[in-house]
């Protein structure tokens, strides 16, 4: 996979900046069970009462509070607060606020920090909670007599009428320090998220006291809490579609750059490289492979950047809502990677042969369409099924094994989930009941733990799309990092001028790579500039194989071919194959039309030059057959045109460049013998002055050439002319009385 980084590169802006945006979308996901602890804890449990600090508070309840405060808190306190009175500028504005404020001085609270405010909380808070239950018991008899003030008085014995707040503010200064750490002792059992949240109906006392409507506070908290929840969802959403698209973006150009590269690194490969890898596990690393690669990109922009920071940001938040019940966090994170491990390690040898089986589905597949018409004549239609079907059968099965592994997690993960949810609201229960936890923290600390639990399931599935996209990665790499065997010389020569194409063979031997014995022995020869030079000899005796040689297919193995007098290993590819027509064996005609066909050779070919070279080939008579002419379509391989139309075509092709060397590859096979006749005396008269090399097998067609070479096992064994073979060359005159009669050959 590190081998392909540098694909990357030219996308790190648009990854950066989807990572700031996962990032961006992580927090505002995890942001949302806070809102909802708030909700719940704030707006339902404490009727939108956020703090035990009241924002406002009547002159006369403030000076009962500070008598159950310290000193330091009381002048803390009092620094927090601002008295309002009728002579106070703002009066008219808190009048409107706070209705009560007609009836006498208030309190209102300043702006305060948070670290001030956490500290206010808790002072106000014990003061509060203790005036709040000392009135209610002054006003409920049964209540004060249940109620143990821990002040060494009881409240039954007060008289009807006595202001007790009044005599609490006459104690003397000792008395009133002990019964300070008196309610600090009582409050020391609770905590003081608890203490803050059991002052919370005395706060609402307090506002209903100074004329505020707490039931439309109650509903403006949950409301302000629910809009900015849906703001935080669709700012979520916009992120998840910017992420989509720059991730999109980003692997679509990547999966493009490779295929271009592939591609073009193909297109450089020499028969040598051609030979190692196959067409059909081609095709599947320049589609199948990199479509993985594509997929993982986007599946590691999503996954890979967002699920660590949900899963570390879940478990800072979890912990500040139920640091108590972080063992069940770890317990489920462990099991998780547990059951990734293993499944990870049943499914990973399967995934590396998986790509190996898509080719030989191609291979297969690839050969029944090209060789349909061999298929149905042999009647093998049955065999090449069962073929198929071995291949399918194959793919399918490792296939349906890794669909069937991960089939079993998402099972698995969902009882995982849904036992550490079962497991969370057990003992979260009991942290409520006990007074140590809120009921919306022990629901945020669960929807904590359901997105921790899913970020590892996401990551868990990267180790699954993993393993395949780095197999398809690493046979990516290797076509891209083979180097082709045939390369130009880094200080080329260039032709002589003006060029001739005299072509010499000077003994060249070759062999294929891999292979144990040379192809080609000693082989020595001269093609001469307006001579046809005939090559030719028994199957296998390395006819294609000498002429493969000439513009650079593979390169000698022992001595060298000069052109011109220069090695065609001292030229540019492109300056060596410039000067030659070509005619394969096989005729290769590309989709499209006649007319795109021909000008494969010269782009910029006249329609004058085009018809000359049909009327050269003889294709001129079944091309004005057909209604469209030149414009004629040609399907892919040329399957809707005959044998001896796609040599003919070739042939045309080659003669649109006009160059000065020909080669001919055994090209008149499928013509007829009268085609065959007319093309050659057309051929020779139209380059005259051009270098000509024969392949073939008919004596017939090589009759009259200048020079034959018969080769035999790779070997030369005759050179000269027809009559002079037919003297001296025992390979030639058995290759020719199989074919003529003695007359003809005479």
């Amino acid at each position: 996979m590190l081998r392909l980084l540098r694909y990357l590169k030219p996308y790190l802006l648009p990854l950066l900046l989807a990572a700031g945006l996962l990032f961006a979308q992580a927090n505002a996901d995890l942001a949302l069970p806070d809102y909802l602890s708030r909700i719940v804890n704030t707006g339902i449990q404490q009727g939108g009462v956020e703090n035990a600090a009241p924002q406002a508070i009547r002159q006369e309840q403030m000076e009962r509070v500070l008598l159950f405060m310290s000193v330091e808190d009381k002048a803390a306190a009092l620094a927090h607060y601002t008295l309002v009175a009728q002579d106070s500028p703002d009066y008219a504005r808190y009048l409107e606020q706070y209705p009560a404020l007609a009836d006498g001085p208030i309190y209102v609270l300043n702006d305060v920090e948070d670290a001030a405010m956490e500290r206010l909380n808790l002072s106000m808070g014990r003061a509060l909670l203790v005036v709040f239950n000392l009135e209610q018991a002054l006003a409920d008899p049964a209540k004060a007599a249940e109620m143990d003030s821990g002040m060494g008085f009881d409240l039954t014995q007060i008289p009807a009428g006595m202001d007790l707040f009044a005599v609490l503010g006459q104690m003397p200064e000792a008395q009133r320090a002990q019964m300070s750490a008196a309610i600090d002792e009582k409050f020391a059992t609770l905590g003081d998220q608890m203490i803050v949240q059991a002052a919370i109906p005395a706060v609402k006392a307090e506002y209903e006291a100074l004329g505020l409507d707490t039931a439309r506070m109650q509903n403006q908290y949950i409301l302000r809490m629910g809009v900015i929840m849906l703001l935080l969802s669709l700012l979520g959403v916009a992120c998840t579609v910017a992420v989509g698209y720059l991730a999109s973006r980003a692997a679509a150009g990547v999966a493009r750059n490779m295929r271009r590269d592939v591609f073009e690194k193909v297109e450089s490969f020499s028969s040598t490289e051609l030979d190692k890898f196959s067409t059909a596990s081609l095709i599947t690393r320049t589609t199948n492979d990199i479509t993985q690669i594509q997929m993982l990109i986007i599946m590691m922009v999503r996954n890979v950047f967002y699920a660590p920071i949900m899963g570390v940001g879940g478990i800072m938040r979890a912990m500040s809502k139920g640091s108590s019940m972080w063992w069940i966090i770890a317990l489920a994170v462990m099991i998780l990677i547990s059951l990734v491990i293993i499944v990870f390690s049943i499914a990973l040898p399967k995934f590396k042969i998986i790509q190996k089986l898509i080719d030989r589905l191609n291979l297969v597949a690839r050969e029944n369409l090209s060789g349909i018409l061999v298929i149905r004549a042999f009647n093998m239609q049955s065999f090449e099924e069962q073929r198929f079907d071995k291949a399918n059968t194959d793919l399918t099965a490792t296939m349906l094994f890794i669909n069937r592994l991960m089939v079993t997690m998402m099972p698995l993960m969902m009882f995982i989930m849904n036992g550490l949810s079962l497991l969370i609201i057990w003992v979260g229960a009991h942290q409520v009941a006990q007074a140590k936890m809120q009921v919306g923290d022990m629901m945020a600390f669960m929807q904590y733990a359901m997105q921790i639990v899913f970020s590892f399931l996401m990551l868990s599935f990267m180790f699954i799309i993993l393993p395949r996209a780095e197999v398809s990665a690493d046979r990516i790499a290797d076509v891209l990092e083979t180097d082709p065997s045939i390369t130009d010389p880094q200080a080329p020569k260039e032709f002589p001028t003006p060029f001739k194409g005299t072509v010499e063979f000077r003994d060249v031997s070759f062999r294929y790579p891999g292979a144990e014995a040379n192809v080609l022995c000693g082989v020595s020869f001269t093609a001469q500039p307006g001579q046809t030079t005939a090559i030719i000899g028994s199957t296998g005796s390395g006819k294609s194989t000498v002429v493969n040689l000439i513009p650079r297919f593979y390169d000698v193995t022992e001595g060298a071919i000069l052109v011109d007098g220069v090695d065609v290993r001292d030229v540019t590819q492109h300056a060596l194959r410039a000067k030659i027509g070509y005619v394969p064996q096989k005729s290769t005609l590309f989709s499209g039309t006649i007319e795109s066909n021909l000008r494969y050779a010269d782009k910029d070919a006249s329609c004058e030059k085009l018809s000359l070279a049909t009327q050269i080939a003889q294709a001129d008579e079944f091309i004005n057959s057909k209604p469209e002419g030149l414009e004629s379509e040609v399907a892919q391989a040329g399957a809707n045109l005959s044998g001896g139309q796609k040599q003919r075509l070739s042939i045309a092709r080659a003669m649109v460049k006009q160059p000065p060397i020909y080669i001919y590859d055994d090209s008149f096979s499928a013509l007829d013998f009268k085609t065959d006749a007319a093309l050659r005396k057309a051929l020779k008269e139209y380059a005259a002055s051009s270098t000509l090399l024969v392949v073939t097998q008919r004596v017939s067609t090589i009759k009259h050439a200048e020079q034959i070479v018969v080769l035999n096992e790779g070997e030369v064994v005759g050179k000269g002319s027809h009559q002079e073979l037919m003297e001296t060359c025992p390979t030639y005159q058995e290759i020719a009385l199989s074919q003529l009669s003695m007359e003809e050959l005479l």
